[in-house]
């Protein structure tokens, strides 16, 4: 496909509590847009029209990972070794970290495994970037607007000013860094990149998920809650390119596969992105984020959030849809980040689905572990390679620190 050019524009830890009690009292926390998607004529609006992922190179075997955490938490629990269960139980054959395995036997401090996540992370992103782009049949000069989540280091010029440099944007690029969502910035990104082409119609906007969840381990955390983060998080990037309803080439299809999975498998159809909410659920800021001290980022989640999802999930789910003109019977596809098997569990007994529905999201599991952000948008990026039908109706989901849920409605182009 021939590269499109851009048109001419000037554009000069608290108490914890072990889960949220109730919904929002009020829907100002659940944002959405007005217009209805269920029948009846309908406007073009924003479209995915390019989609790619990207993994680091260091191949980690889950039984791999076993040994390593035998060998550093030995001790910590006493003579029990029964915490191991939970490498056999996570659903993970492999990963992927942006090290070798050895060097995560010695402790590093914050300031070097910043500098790795700056080094690696610039690079991963542009490995999804470049790809996305020519996908989506654009080159860098054709992206007015850059959106880049991640939550795993700091940097400052940020990473989507290092990726403009190296891609080659224009100089005018407008750039959005998003940090702290964490698992749920890849939908949250997505949500951010449709708002701003519904903005600007004519705009192309660039997201990038990246996250080095591999960088954060600390040899000196030998808790529980290091333990399990040890046996399910992994590193990856993906980046999509939205296309404002206004925006020359943004056509009917996506075009080809993960270069790290199934490379040139042919197109898959475009997606309009409808609507997105988001929903900050109040008194559960210690479900999930980072402890932050002297030494770095300290996981911290709650072992409730199967719960959260199947007492909270299916209710604003619905009330989202409703607000559409849609029920959960209508969704073709749930795209849903997989936290972990547990995780996938309570969805599937909270919404009535059975396990084929989350088929694409064990596969990213199995293959990937959570990568955090972007692991959502590795299982839309499988489920496309599979195939959808024209019309189909889908949801990206994805929970994250504060504790949030976002959703993005979307529909294959006719």
């Amino acid at each position: 496909m021939p590269e499109i050019s851009a048109p001419t524009r000037d554009r000069s830890r608290p108490k914890p509590r072990s889960k949220p009690h109730h919904e929002p009292p009020t829907p100002a926390l659940e944002r959405a847009a007005p217009r209805p998607t269920g029948s009846g004529a309908q406007r073009p609006g924003p479209r995915l029209i390019g989609l790619a992922t990207a993994l680091p190179d260091h191949v980690v075997d889950q039984h791999e990972a076993r040994a390593f955490a035998a060998e550093t938490f030995g001790g910590a629990f006493g003579s029990s070794t029964r915490l191991l269960d939970v490498y056999d139980h996570s659903g993970i054959d492999t990963r992927r970290v942006c090290m070798p395995l050895e060097w995560y036997r010695e402790p590093h401090d914050f300031g070097e495994r910043n500098r790795l996540y700056i080094e690696h992370g610039l690079a991963l992103a542009r490995r999804a970037s470049e790809p996305a782009l020519e996908r989506a049949g654009l080159g860098p000069g054709d992206i007015d607007h850059v959106v880049f989540v991640s939550s795993t280091g700091l940097a400052t010029p940020s990473l989507d000013a290092r990726l403009a440099q190296v891609l080659g944007l224009r100089e005018d690029i407008h750039r959005t860094p998003v940090w702290g969502l964490g698992c749920a910035g890849g939908a949250a990104g997505v949500a951010r990149a449709r708002d701003f082409a519904l903005a600007d119609p004519g705009a192309r906007v660039l997201l990038v998920a990246l996250e080095l969840c591999s960088l954060s381990f600390q040899r000196r955390d030998l808790d529980r809650r290091s333990l399990v983060a040890a046996a399910l998080f992994s590193d990856g990037a993906a980046a999509a390119v939205v296309a404002g309803p206004e925006a020359s080439g943004s056509g009917a299809r996506v075009v080809g596969a993960g270069e790290e999975r199934v490379a040139g498998t042919g197109g898959a159809r475009a997606l309009e992105l409808l609507a997105s909410q988001s929903t900050l659920w109040p008194d559960s800021l210690d479900v999930m984020g980072w402890e932050v001290d002297g030494d770095g980022l300290h996981v911290v989640f709650s072992r409730d959030i199967p719960s959260i999802v199947t007492e909270h999930v299916r209710g604003n789910l619905e009330r989202f849809l409703s607000a559409h003109g849609l029920s959960l019977a209508e969704v073709t596809h749930l795209v849903a980040h997989p936290g972990g098997p547990r995780v996938l569990e309570a969805y599937a007994s909270a919404l009535g689905l059975a396990p084929e529905a989350f088929v694409h999201a064990r596969e990213v599991l199995r293959a990937c572990g959570n990568m955090s952000s972007p692991t959502c948008l590795f299982v839309l990026e499988r489920l496309l390679e599979h195939g959808v039908a024209p019309g189909d109706l889908a949801v990206l989901a994805a929970l994250g620190p504060g504790f949030a849920s976002e959703y993005v409605l979307m529909r294959a182009a006719m």
